[in-house]
């Protein structure tokens, strides 16, 4: 897969296939989607291409841009994307002169002229352009005088719940790794650096990696802790992860540490990926380190007990 940044290094040669969005997450619905690009494409013996935003849009127009969390870093999001296989991610700057676009703007420049467009593949309810004017029974409107087909997918839905970033975010920030992990397709992951920490674990036969994530954006699940998978240098490890501010040491911080099962190395400033399992328990304010202890106990029994039911 390669990814193009300037729209005068697209190929124009072939049968173009684009779907567009911000496809944070490239979740259960978004995966629909894609798969519908690849085969097309592989129909038409032409080229398969995303079409999406950097930064994301509502960094650049919403004042309170800090609250929003994503699912996915742009380069997370492209390993996601070409595992779906498809041949080209075109990453488009996304600017406030470039939210002013007009949809028949943006559909000549970018999609036509830009992307040699054949067939464009979107999802339900998506809109484009200035004020999202852009709507499906637009493209529908314009596609053959401008030269091409527009298809649009159904409403993906699990249990009669519409798959969406937003209500995959909303899972997780309140702790639901099952309904999160379900909506998107695998597990959620975070990655970050190893860094030193207080080393109180230790004494209490819980040693933890503390883990820095480097992108502010990334969402970091709700407190508490989980049964999780790590891969460090391309090993992987059972484990689990605490989030939260440690009250029991009255703590100031909210922390992120993993404890790795039958585990002993030195790993500071190694990079780790973190696969959220599923959830064990929130997180709790004990009287002492002792029952910290008693309580870890617990945790890593429950946790082993849904590792061994979940498969490498």
């Amino acid at each position: 897969m390669r990814i193009i940044e300037n729209l005068k290094d697209f190929p124009k040669d072939q049968y173009s296939v684009v779907t567009s969005g911000t496809f944070d997450g490239v979740h259960f619905g978004h995966q629909e989607i894609l798969h519908r690009v690849v085969q097309t494409a592989k129909d038409h013996n032409g080229l398969s291409s995303v079409l999406t935003f950097w930064p994301h849009p509502r960094f650049v127009l919403s004042k309170d841009s800090t609250d929003l969390k994503l699912l996915t870093t742009f380069q997370e999001k492209a390993q996601l994307i070409e595992k779906a296989g498809i041949d080209f991610i075109v990453k488009i700057p996304f600017t406030k002169e470039f939210s002013k676009y007009s949809s028949s703007r943006f559909i000549e420049e970018i999609l036509v002229e830009g992307l040699n467009l054949n067939k464009l593949v979107i999802g339900y309810d998506h809109r484009f352009g200035r004020n999202r004017e852009g709507s499906f029974e637009y493209l529908k409107e314009n596609s053959s005088q401008l030269g091409f087909e527009v298809e649009e997918i159904p409403e993906q839905d699990i249990d009669d719940i519409a798959v969406s970033s937003t209500k995959i975010r909303e899972a997780l920030l309140a702790g639901d790794i099952k309904t999160g992990n379900e909506y998107l397709g695998r597990s959620y992951s975070i990655k970050g650096t190893i860094i030193e920490g207080e080393k109180i674990g230790r004494k209490i036969g819980y040693p933890t990696a503390n883990i820095h994530v480097d992108e502010s954006y990334k969402l970091i699940p709700g407190d508490g802790i989980y049964a999780v998978r790590s891969t460090i240098e391309e090993s992987a490890y059972d484990g689990m992860l605490y989030i939260g501010p440690r009250p029991t040491l009255n703590g100031q911080h909210r922390s992120i540490e993993v404890n790795l099962f039958d585990f002993d190395r030195d790993i500071y400033g190694k990079e780790i990926e973190i696969q959220f399992i599923e959830a064990i328990r929130k997180d709790a304010k004990f009287e002492n380190l002792e029952q910290l202890s008693q309580q870890l106990n617990k945790d890593k029994e429950i946790a082993l007990k849904l590792l061994s039911a979940t498969s490498h």
